[in-house]
């Protein structure tokens, strides 16, 4: 291991990782999501689709724990276990369909989704029924779905649960712990579909300081009485990290 992060030391725009990781980790940190949707568009320019999956997931299972005891109590946890049972069905299916596309597709698909989300999350989309078990398993399948192919697993629970009625607290640890339930399954697809690009973990462990140190600047500025602003923070900051992670800019 110690050989494999001296050759992570080495890669070509480790600096641009790094910020990218710092950046989302600040996002999460205060919103409780939107780590992929800032960090994947900065790596998917930098590493291959499965290498950015690789790295995401390494960081992203260590930095959130510190936030894991607060979020079990804002949060229902129930509701956590029938979101992951469902992804748990679908992140294989997500995960062949990406080993059959060009890394160009995967660039596409990362930045198009998280565009979509925050077009309709800033245009008011409002869910006001019941969260019914079906509706939270068959949102928990789709972020799977996403998840595998282009590595998002949060924009549908993001969607189900900002749209919805729910305190700002309990959003925020839903989707947290979500996140970290389905990053593990992620990680144990990857290893058992032999897909799990081991050059990257030791990246992804790099990767953890800098974000882990973004996590603590987000959850130091969480404030539930000042939704508005790190909503509109969380959404500049997507919006700038997927617009440059198209591929139209080389």
């Amino acid at each position: 291991m110690p050989e494999a992060i001296a050759d992570a030391l080495q890669t070509q725009g480790l600096w641009f990782l790094a910020v990218g990781a710092f950046l989302a980790g600040v996002v999460r940190g205060f919103t409780g999501f939107g780590t992929a949707m800032v960090y994947l568009p900065v790596a998917a320019q930098i590493l291959g689709p499965f290498e950015a999956l690789t790295t995401l997931v390494v960081k992203d299972l260590v930095a959130p724990l510190i936030h894991v005891p607060r979020a079990l109590r804002d949060g229902h946890p129930r509701d956590v276990v029938r979101l992951g049972l469902g992804a748990l069905f679908a992140v294989p299916l997500g995960i062949w369909v990406l080993s059959l596309v060009h890394p160009d597709v995967f660039r596409w698909g990362v930045s198009l989704v998280a565009l979509t989300l925050l077009v309709l999350l800033v245009a008011g989309v409002r869910y006001r029924g019941e969260l019914t078990k079906a509706m939270i398993y068959g949102t928990g399948a789709l972020g799977g779905f996403l998840a595998g192919c282009v590595g998002l697993p949060g924009p549908p629970v993001i969607m189900l649960y900002m749209a919805s009625s729910l305190p700002t607290s309990a959003v925020r640890a839903n989707n947290m712990l979500y996140l970290i339930v389905a990053d593990l399954i992620i990680l144990i697809v990857l290893w058992w579909s032999q897909l799990l690009v081991i050059s990257a973990l030791a990246l992804g462990m790099l990767m953890i300081a800098p974000y882990l140190f973004g996590n603590w600047i987000g959850g130091r500025l969480f404030d539930p009485s000042a939704e508005k602003l790190y909503r509109l923070a969380a959404y500049v900051i997507i919006a700038g990290s997927a617009i440059l992670g198209l591929p139209i800019w080389g």
